[in-house]
Parts: C-alpha cells; structure tokens; sequence
C-alpha cells in the first residue's frame, strides 16, 4: 500500500471532486472546498483536476467534467458529496472527506 504525502504526490494528477459550498448546489460562496482547491493550486506543485459537475464553467477554475476523468488521475479527492459522485466506480486512489463512498 502507498502511503501518500505531499512530496509523494508532486507532479501527480490529483482530481478534487466538488467545490460547491454544500451537496448539488453551483453556488461557491464560502465554501471550505474552495480554500483547499486554492491552497493545492498556490503551491504550483501539482497537476490538478477541479471538478464541479453543477457549474458548466467557471472563470476563476478550469474544470474538467468528472465522466471522462476514470483512468486520467493518479488520485481522487472527494470535497463535496454530489449525488453525481455516489457510486462512481474507479481503480484509483480515493480519498473521501464527504462521505461519498459510505
């Protein structure tokens, strides 16, 4: 099993799933998963994937649609529980801080 850190994660694509303030919703206002999106972006150390499935696009974000994202990062960071997400199936790394996968 890999243990994961940051320096372990450099140059890693890392996709952070969700950036709403709360569960389908497109507003990001407040929202915690914005402060950690932003802090991994200002680091400039690793390759990232921002997700938000209820926002077609976004002028501060790139985002990446999360249905063609299986097999394209190295690890994947759930931040918001989007029923978009429940039962997503993939082989990679997950690391799940919403309750997504329970």
């Amino acid at each position: 099993m890999t243990r994961w850190t940051a320096s372990n994660l450099e140059g890693k694509k890392i996709a952070v799933w969700g950036l709403a303030f709360k569960p389908d919703i497109d507003d990001l206002r407040e929202s915690p998963a914005i402060l950690v999106a932003d802090t991994l972006l200002s680091e400039n150390k690793y390759n990232l994937l921002l997700v938000e499935p209820n926002l077609e696009k976004s002028i501060k974000y790139d985002l990446t649609d999360y249905k063609g994202l299986n097999g394209k990062a190295d690890v994947i960071i759930y931040l918001v529980a989007h029923k978009e997400f429940k039962g997503f199936k993939t082989d990679r790394v997950e690391l799940d801080f919403c309750g997504v996968k329970k």
